[in-house]
């Protein structure tokens, strides 16, 4: 332990300028071949050149912080492995590797993450046993050398607080750090300034945020949080939201995007600024270019602003099948998002406003980007009895295995659900909703030959059922890749397990979608263009970089650029219409329409135009 180096770090925490951190360490172990079991902190024992190659890495691009690889070297963690007699070993290599990385200059932090039992919470110990695990490792990262701990991904305050008391018993500098989810909610369910006050008791050096589901989410955060709390403020975002392809989880966000988030962050106050799951040492050569020298902007109050809704007319009685006009005139369907509570009544109010306009279906999501939201199933079955539109209902295989999602199902068809669109979700994000995973006991094919099955009157597992249940079922397609014929592929896996109607990603370009109609042609079956409208350069590069599925191309980018407010809505508008037309002109028979954060009425002015004849 160096004071001279520790003081000088809490300095520049309080006073500036920016200190850059390094970015994530298990996903670039894994990507220069670490294989994706391996217990990465064990590699500071075993494969040393690894870890240090890294951590040599990001000095290079510039990182002024360096963290050591012991983020779960606990303990009870390494238990699970037959390693809980090597604890003061990992974390002693750990903090000297990084510290050789580091050299005098740099300072280097003990990555301490929670303490979770094998069955993933922490629940199961008493205060004293949490304390007992978090000292055995702190104690050997300061017999290392590390200037300060970085207690990070935390998602119990409390735990949090059990770690700092330990910190400061050691004598060391902490730096706190909640994964908070959507909302900004700790896992123990303290909002950003209950948890803030919290922590603050600790006497923390700086408290912030990690991880997450990308760096924009995280602004959000960042801001309440500098409004919070006096002290200085940390951030290690993610690299976006995560991909699942082929077994992998890919990150999306690129160093120019993150480190433009990266600028949003410090102005909004953040003192210290990283990168967590997906960022390597190019986020951070682009933080260090755009940040280094900089000092955190004032910090920023918060303010909030009531939203109110136009009651509509009383909803015109329609029937089933929303397909029944394919062929004769445009079908269009329009996707709203389930509430994130109980109160159901705007979600009601949007439905009645869509049907008053003519919409054939609205499409309820479940759970988009695995965050909570309430359930599909009942919310359809009420909108379907309140507006007597139909309602397509997607079904993910991440939330439910095999057993539940039998049972919902037929729950569905019981609540008079007919029209299901088959998905296979996208993953949960690490800390994004903490103590949550993904199940994919089956991807959207093995979804829909589930549901045929169901149609069929028996199980998956071929157990008859005494009746059939009659779901239309639709399957997604992303037409917005290079080459179409891996998508094509998979799409003639969905019609042959049951697919009779086909949604796309949102498309923003006439090639992209003159590629569609002509792709599919042949297959006669009812294809819906995905069109979702921007509203704002930053709308546009959020999408581009952090939603999976969404590809912008340039020259839509650049027309949303320095675009936002009334003149981004006005531009994103623009480009959906000119989209619409184009597909009009080349006999497109269905869209489907995703207005953003709830904007029915740009859905509404879009119907219009799609209805309107010529």
């Amino acid at each position: 332990m160096d004071s001279n180096r520790q003081q000088e770090l809490l300095h520049r925490l309080q006073r500036g300028p920016v200190i850059i951190a390094d970015g994530g360490m298990g996903t670039q172990l894994y990507h220069r071949g670490a294989p994706l079991d391996a217990v990465f902190e064990y590699l500071n024992l075993i494969d040393a050149d690894l870890v240090s190659q890294v951590h040599r890495d990001y000095v290079e691009a510039g990182a002024e912080l360096v963290e050591t690889n012991t983020f779960g070297a606990n303990a009870l963690r390494l238990s699970s492995f037959g390693l809980e007699g090597k604890t003061r070993q990992i974390n002693l290599a750990g903090a000297s590797l990084a510290r050789a990385a580091a050299g005098a200059t740099r300072w280097v932090a003990g990555s301490v993450g929670p303490v979770v039992s094998p069955r993933g919470t922490s629940a199961e110990l008493t205060g004293a046993e949490l304390a007992n695990l978090f000292n055995e490792q702190m104690a050997a990262l300061a017999e290392g050398g590390v200037d300060c701990f970085l207690l990070e991904t935390f998602a119990s305050v409390a735990d949090l607080q059990v770690a700092l008391a330990v910190a400061r018993r050691i004598g060391l500098p902490a730096i706190a750090q909640l994964a908070f989810s959507e909302g900004g909610f700790s896992g123990d369910g303290l909002n950003v300034e209950d948890a803030a006050a919290r922590l603050a008791q600790e006497a923390p050096a700086a408290i912030g945020a990690n991880c997450g589901a990308g760096p924009r989410e995280l602004l959000q955060v960042l801001k309440r949080l500098a409004a919070a709390t006096s002290l200085p403020i940390t951030a290690f975002p993610n690299s976006g939201f995560p991909e699942y392809v082929n077994g992998r989880h890919l990150y999306l966000a690129t160093p120019d995007y993150f480190a433009a988030l990266g600028q949003d962050m410090v102005a909004a106050g953040v003192n210290l600024i990283g990168g967590c799951c997906g960022t390597g040492p190019e986020h951070i050569r682009a933080l260090s270019d755009q940040l280094a020298g900089q000092q955190p902007g004032p910090r920023p109050a918060r303010a909030t602003q009531p939203v109110s809704i136009v009651p509509s007319p009383p909803p015109v009685k329609r029937t089933h099948n929303f397909l029944a006009n394919w062929g004769h005139q445009p079908i269009i369907t329009v996707e709203l998002d389930p509430p994130k509570g109980l109160d159901i009544s705007t979600t009601l109010e949007r439905a009645r406003i869509l049907t008053t306009a003519g919409v054939d279906a609205i499409n309820l999501a479940e759970n988009p980007l695995a965050r909570i939201r309430m359930g599909n199933l009942a919310l359809a079955s009420r909108i379907q009895e309140e507006t007597a539109t139909e309602v397509i209902v997607h079904v993910t295989g991440r939330d439910r295995n095999l057993i539940g999602l039998h049972s919902e199902l037929m729950g569905a068809h019981l609540l008079g659900i007919r029209s299901i669109l088959a998905v296979t979700g996208d993953p949960v994000a690490v800390s994004s909703e903490t103590g949550s995973s993904s199940v994919f006991d089956v991807n959207s094919i093995g979804l829909l030959k589930l549901l045929d099955a169901l149609n069929q009157g028996r199980t998956a597992y071929g157990a008859d059922l005494s009746g059939r249940t009659s779901f239309l079922l639709g399957a997604a397609f992303n037409p917005n890749v290079a080459d179409l014929s891996g998508q094509l592929r998979k799409l003639d896996k969905k019609i042959s397990a049951g697919a009779k109607f086909i949604q796309t990603q949102p498309v923003y370009d006439v090639a992209t979608m003159s590629r569609l109609m002509q792709e599919t042609a042949a297959l006669q079956l009812p294809v819906l263009l995905g069109i979702m409208p921007l509203v704002s350069e930053r709308n546009a590069e959020f999408l581009h970089n952090e939603v999976p599925g969404i590809y912008l191309p340039e020259s839509v980018r650049n027309r949303m650029r320095g675009k936002r407010g009334a003149e981004g809505i006005e531009e994103g508008m623009a480009i959906a219409r000119e989209l619409i037309e184009a597909a009009k002109t080349a006999g497109l028979g269905g869209y489907y329409l995703i207005p953003p954060f709830g904007k029915v009425e740009l859905a509404v002015a879009l119907i219009t135009l799609i209805r309107r004849e010529g």
